[in-house]
């Protein structure tokens, strides 16, 4: 049985291998997303243990009850797998979003003794209950949130919704192709999830190169890559400074401090829309480049911002240049934009009785 394991499995096994080695020897990752991803591996591939001994049990009459047993852990698995995805790969995920799949598998283990779910009759023939698709439909939701979720949080770059297509293509495959292909597909999922992961890990990499590691906005680098190409097309151009980090970090640490920009970077990033990147370009100065949009957007975006911040216990000063006949360089864009912001940042402080030397070190 162990060499039809092998022999089903091989291309799996190699794949979780070759993840298992990189995660260890990475330096691009943060050790909770690290041990969470180990979490997923392991998961794919007990998985697929569970996935080889239900099908091999299928063809013997006597093994009703394991079958039933092991059928309700594939049922139950995928959507714990898509949720683990959500928890390691969408920042700020509490445990909350692993609530559906504990309620699906609770529900998979009633239907081993009411086949409300699912069914194998002492013949070990299958069917389904009532309630026989509810797995495929949990599955289902936790897909479209972990797609509408990468998709949100991106910076809108080809290289990273490459991957996320590729992630989604695995996931969903196992909802459809059973019903295409039959249930052998089955036995290839945990293959083909194990692919999709790890190419996923290998752009995640590649991004490293030009993603802040801290707020996961784009870096400084890619802002200076970016204006080069094409800036003809960029029509507004945003500047965003955090006010208080200084004072922040001094009084709460800077713990508190990476917190307040994680938390900004995220109202930044929800904000953004088709043309729209976000950078983090220094400590707690950000910029918006826009590409083809019209000024009513760039205000638009502006106010996103304003909201999605003043929900937050932080504050930042805005400013931002626009042109739309390319009348303007993209330093002279800057500059304006940076002036504005720091008359607001100005504003802020002789508001809230800030003086001078705080507002230079600021």
């Amino acid at each position: 049985m162990i060499k039809e394991y092998l022999l089903q499995n091989w291309s799996l096994i190699l794949i979780l291998s070759a993840l298992a080695v990189a995660l260890h020897i990475t330096v691009f990752m943060d050790k909770r997303t690290i041990r969470r991803m180990y979490v997923l591996v392991v998961g794919v591939f007990l998985l697929s243990l569970a996935v080889f001994f239900e099908f091999n049990y299928a063809s013997f009459g006597d093994h009703a009850m394991l079958r039933s047993i092991l059928m309700c852990i594939r049922y139950s698995a995928t959507p714990f797998i898509i949720s683990q995805l959500i928890y390691t790969l969408v920042k700020k995920q509490t445990w909350k979003v692993f609530i559906p799949a504990i309620v699906l598998a609770v529900i998979d283990i009633v239907s081993i003794f009411t086949g409300i779910v699912f069914k194998v009759d002492a013949q070990n023939n299958f069917s389904r209950g009532m309630l026989g698709y509810l797995p495929f439909i949990v599955a289902g939701l936790y897909c479209a949130f972990l797609i509408y979720l990468l998709i949100r949080r991106s910076n809108k770059k080809w290289m990273e919704i490459v991957p996320i297509i590729f992630l989604s293509l695995a996931l969903l495959s196992q909802l459809f192709f059973p019903f295409v292909f039959g249930s052998d597909f089955s036995k290839i999922f945990c293959s083909t999830l194990g692919t999709a992961l790890f190419i996923y890990y290998v752009f995640e990499i590649l991004q490293q190169t030009k993603k802040d590691s801290l707020t996961g906005l784009l870096n400084r680098h890619a802002y200076h890559a970016d204006i080069c190409y094409n800036p003809e097309e960029i029509t507004a151009l945003i500047s965003i400074d955090m006010n208080g980090l200084k004072a922040l970090n001094d009084t709460a640490g800077h713990a508190a401090g990476d917190e307040a920009l994680v938390t900004l970077a995220l109202c930044f990033s929800r904000a953004l829309k088709a043309r729209q990147f976000g950078y983090r370009v220094g400590g707690d100065e950000f910029v918006i480049l826009c590409r083809k949009t019209s000024q009513l957007d760039t205000m638009k975006l502006i106010k996103r911002i304003e909201s999605a911040v003043d929900a937050t216990p932080y504050n930042c000063a805005i400013g931002y240049s626009y042109c739309a006949g390319g009348e303007k360089t993209v330093e002279e864009m800057l500059k304006e934009s940076d002036a504005m912001m720091y008359a607001a940042k100005e504003r802020y402080y002789e508001k809230n009785g800030i003086n001078g030397h705080r507002k230079k070190a600021e």
